[in-house]
C-alpha cells in the first residue's frame, strides 16, 4: 500500500522517511498510517544504514493525527482500527534495524511527538514547539504517547505535557531530553546528514546489534530480540547445516557432541 504524502527515497545509504501533508500541517490520516507499514518494511529490507525522517513545509514535523480523518469513527473503531493501526506502524518504525534520525523541522505535538519518540536520536530547529495536547480535546495520547514516551523521556516530563498541557521550546526540550540537539532553523537537515556521517563510519552489525539490545533494556521489543539473537546464534551453527544435510538426504542429523571448554 502507498500514499504520495507520506515518501521514501533510498539512496547512498540512507533511507529518507518524508511526511508531505503540508497543506494539513502534516497530520496523518488513517491511509497515510497504513502507508507507513510497508514503508518500514522496505527500509528494512534495504541497504539503508540510517533513516532520516521528516516533515515538509517547515512549519509543522508533524501536527499528530488529522482530527477530520478520526473524529466521525465510532468509538469501537477508534479505538480497534485507529490507535491499535498506528501502534502497528509506529512500532515498526522503532524496531527498525537501522538507526532513525527525526529531524523535528517544525513544530511537534500529539502524535507528531509519538512519531519522533520512535526515532533514536531527534534533532530540533530552533523554531520547534513540542507537546501533547490531546487532554485538551478531550481525548488521550493513542500511539505510546504514555507508554514509549514515558520509556524515552521519563514519566515527569510526559505528566507535565500529557496532564498540564505544558508546551515546550527547542532549547527547553534539549534541556529535558525530549530532543538530542538543537540547531538553527533550516539547518536540521544538514546536522541529520553529519550524524548519518558518523554512523556510516561505524560497524552496521555492531550498530544494528547495539540498537536493538537498548530496546531489549528499555523494554521496546524484548521478546523479539532474544529469539532473533539466539536464532542467528543457532542459524551460524554447524548443527543447523547438519540438520539441513539430513532432512535434505532422508537420514537421522549426526550433530557434534558439546566440548567442555574449561
Amino acid at each position: 500500500m502507498t500514499d504520495p504524502r507520506v515518501d521514501l527515497s533510498i539512496a547512498e545509504g540512507i533511507a529518507r522517511l518524508t511526511i508531505r501533508h503540508a497543506d494539513k500541517l502534516n497530520a496523518l490520516d488513517a491511509a497515510m498510517v497504513d502507508a507507513l507499514l510497508p514503508l518500514c518494511r522496505r527500509i528494512e529490507r534495504s541497504d539503508a544504514f540510517v533513516v532520516i525522517l521528516g516533515g515538509e513545509g517547515g512549519k509543522s514535523f508533524c501536527a499528530g493525527g488529522d482530527i477530520a480523518a478520526w473524529s466521525g469513527w465510532s468509538p469501537e473503531d477508534f479505538g480497534r482500527h485507529w490507535v491499535r493501526d498506528g501502534h502497528a506502524a509506529f512500532d515498526a518504525l522503532a524496531r527498525l534495524a537501522q538507526p532513525v534520525i527525526a529531524v523535528l523541522d517544525g513544530h511537534c505535538l500529539g502524535g507528531g511527538l509519538e512519531l519522533a519518540a520512535c526515532a533514536d536520536l531527534r534533532i530540533a530547529e530552533a523554531h520547534v514547539k513540542i507537546g501533547q495536547p490531546e487532554t485538551g480535546l478531550g481525548i488521550i495520547p493513542g500511539w505510546s504517547g504514555t507508554q514509549r514516551a514515558v520509556r524515552r523521556f521519563g514519566p515527569q516530563v510526559v505528566r507535565r505535557m500529557a496532564l498540564m498541557g505544558e508546551v515546550f521550546l527547542a532549547d527547553e526540550a534539549l534541556r529535558l531530553g525530549l530532543v538530542d540537539q538543537v540547531v538553527p532553523t533550516g539547518e536540521g537537515h544538514a546536522a541529520a546528514l553529519g550524524v548519518a556521517e558518523r554512523l556510516g563510519a561505524r560497524s552496521p552489525r555492531a550498530t544494528e546489534l547495539a540498537k536493538m539490545m537498548i530496546n531489549a533494556a528499555e523494554g521496546e521489543e524484548r521478546e523479539r530480540v532474544i529469539e532473533a539473537l539466539a536464532g542467528s546464534i543457532a542459524a551460524a551453527s554447524t548443527d543447523l547445516a547438519e540438520g539441513l544435510a539430513a532432512f535434505r538426504e532422508k537420514r537421522k542429523p549426526r550433530f557434534s557432541a558439546r566440548r567442555d571448554t574449561e
